[in-house]
């Protein structure tokens, strides 16, 4: 099973993919997490990953996609999840066509659906108890960085709501739910 989380940065896709993993046996594809360990692989990818990501440059989709294979033509456990890619039309359509060349397709989309106050509040609000705990704290989970992730979602990566849900692969759930509730509902689409 193949599945896509998508949703505003700390809808609780992580959250929710970790449950997958641990339930489900699927392999989650972070693609921050997948950029990370090519880097430090010494792969002839990772030194192509690296250079670029040294030089502070953005890593292309072609790479990505390219990672995302690899992992395609490995383990396949439980199915993949895809956290963090597609961000954009274009990479959307890059995936399907590397899915279809490996005889795979997408099983669901998943949005996790919030309302951006609502959001707002309970990330500023888990920064604040994660810091009077003495615990670490992202530093973007403020109000300021998070509507500026925000707005950089609805300018590129909103659009695959619509584009997944006109090829009848679209399921939402209410994100802002509790933990346990948003994994049923999750549970629930995927049988």
């Amino acid at each position: 099973m193949n599945i896509i989380l998508l949703g505003p940065p700390g809808a609780g896709k992580g959250t929710q993919a970790g449950r997958l993993v641990e339930d489900r046996g699927m392999i989650q594809l972070s693609t921050g997490d997948m950029l990370r360990a090519a880097r430090t692989s010494g792969t002839e990818m990772g030194n192509k990953v690296a250079a670029i990501m040294d030089a502070g440059e953005l890593v292309t989709d072609e790479i990505v996609i390219g990672l995302i294979e690899e992992k395609l033509e490995g383990e396949q456990g439980g199915g993949f999840i895809f956290d963090g890619f597609p961000r954009t039309l274009a990479q959307a359509d890059a995936l399907g066509a590397l899915l279809e060349r490996h005889g795979q397709g997408l099983d669901a989309v998943i949005e996790l659906r919030v309302n951006d106050e609502i959001l707002i509040d309970r990330i500023v609000n888990r920064a604040e108890q994660a810091r009077a705990a003495g615990q670490p704290v992202r530093a973007d989970d403020n109000a300021e960085s998070l509507k500026i992730r925000l707005m950089e979602y609805y300018k590129k990566t909103s659009p695959l709501i619509g584009y997944y849900h006109a090829k009848g692969d679209l399921k939402s759930v209410d994100g802002l739910g509790e933990i346990d509730a948003v994994g049923a509902a999750i549970a629930d689409i995927l049988g």
